[in-house]
């Protein structure tokens, strides 16, 4: 998928796929991580999501990474928050106090510029990306973060072949093959969502060994 197709999505406001909420996974199984405060948070592909509030106002320090600039900039004006901006290499960098999102390529960081998250959070990053694109994309997060890093991954899983996607479906072995050799996986909850069980959510939690 090329960043056309996501610019094209925000500018036309097809946007399905964000939560006008918190995410209740979120707010249900991130305490269990046992994070040190203050601890900073990368989150990919996080589009104008409300968990980043959420993230912050619980004595987090939260970096996203979006490409974009549609929903970045809609984040900040929905927020009321007024961010300094700044180019940082190819990213343009929106930061506040407790919340910076990173516009551009998620693919063009570098483990030096997250050197400080010890801590990932991905609700819509892995399931928003076709097949191909979740290796490349487990890939460089493997490269990045480093050992002893928590996070929380939430993924969906369904008959791909009874609706397209993004997001796309991810099964639990999927998951497992992707980021078990680098990462303690727990599986904390699924979800039936449509009660006819061909359709999950899932939440694990990582840790980076």
């Amino acid at each position: 998928m090329e960043p056309e197709f996501w610019q094209e999505r925000w500018a036309s406001n097809r946007i399905g796929f964000h939560l006008p909420e918190v995410n209740p996974y979120l707010q249900r199984h991130w305490p269990q991580l046992g994070l040190a405060g203050g601890a900073k948070v990368l989150v990919p592909l996080c589009g104008k999501s409300l968990d980043l509030v959420w993230l912050a106002s619980q004595g987090y320090h939260v970096m996203g990474v979006e490409l974009a600039e549609q929903a970045v900039e809609t984040f900040f004006n929905e927020q009321r928050l007024a961010p300094k901006v700044s180019q940082r290499g190819a990213f343009k960098v929106y930061q506040t106090s407790r919340i910076e999102v990173w516009c551009g390529d998620f693919f063009a960081l570098d483990a030096q510029t997250v050197a400080d998250c010890s801590a990932l959070y991905d609700r819509a990053a892995l399931i928003a990306l076709p097949p191909l694109m979740r290796v490349k994309y487990t890939e460089h997060l493997n490269a990045l973060l480093g050992q002893g890093c928590k996070g929380l991954l939430v993924t969906l899983d369904y008959d791909q072949a009874r609706k397209s996607g993004p997001p796309f479906a991810v099964s639990d072995e999927e998951v497992r093959v992707l980021l078990g050799g680098h990462w303690a996986l727990d599986r904390l909850e699924e979800q039936d969502l449509q009660g006819e069980s061909w359709k999950f959510e899932r939440v694990y939690r990582l840790t980076k060994t």
